[in-house]
């Protein structure tokens, strides 16, 4: 009997030599597999330490742009001057050519210069006389009237003085 004793006792202590052997075989990993997820685990704590990190500069930052908006003075802020655009924008700028190319009108002179200056006495003298681009009669005893109105030499030649009467009458306007 002791030895049926014997051999159950070597028996089952077999089996779970056994199974304990079939359980290390099953859950241990290679080297290659623990240094692996050992790697992994170290590159996730890293991931959550930067994440926590992002966010503590983020925060950090904007109290900083808060504070900077807080404590801008309003004299640092340098605003570009708007350009002054008149009511008359286009006949000034068309006006400011002819003074440019240094353009001298007289009777009998012809094109869209004319046309310009027939514009602007239309608007001096509030009236809608056609603009025919012709240097005539009617032109010239306008332009010699406006050359007296603004104190110039009332020769009924249109030249840069005269246009630049014309510009200035024209941005009192507004």
């Amino acid at each position: 009997m002791e030895k049926l004793k014997f051999a159950l006792i070597a028996i089952v202590t077999l089996s779970l030599l056994g199974l304990l052997g079939y359980w290390s075989v099953r859950t241990l990993q290679s080297g290659t597999d623990y240094k692996a997820s050992q790697k992994i685990q170290q590159l996730e704590q890293e991931n959550k330490d930067l994440k926590t990190e992002v966010a503590n500069l983020t925060a950090e930052l904007n109290i900083a742009q808060s504070k900077l908006k807080l404590e801008e003075p309003a004299q640092n802020v340098v605003k570009e001057p708007e350009p002054t655009v008149y009511k008359y924008q286009d006949l000034i700028t068309q006006l400011q050519k002819l003074v440019t190319n240094k353009t001298v009108l007289k009777l009998k002179s012809k094109g869209g210069a004319v046309g310009t200056v027939q514009k602007f006495l239309n608007i001096y003298n509030k009236t809608s006389n056609p603009v025919d681009n012709d240097y005539g009669a009617a032109t010239l005893a306008a332009v010699k009237d406006f050359q007296k109105d603004e104190g110039l030499s009332a020769t009924g030649e249109a030249g840069s003085a005269t246009f630049n009467k014309m510009i200035d009458w024209l941005k009192e306007q507004g």
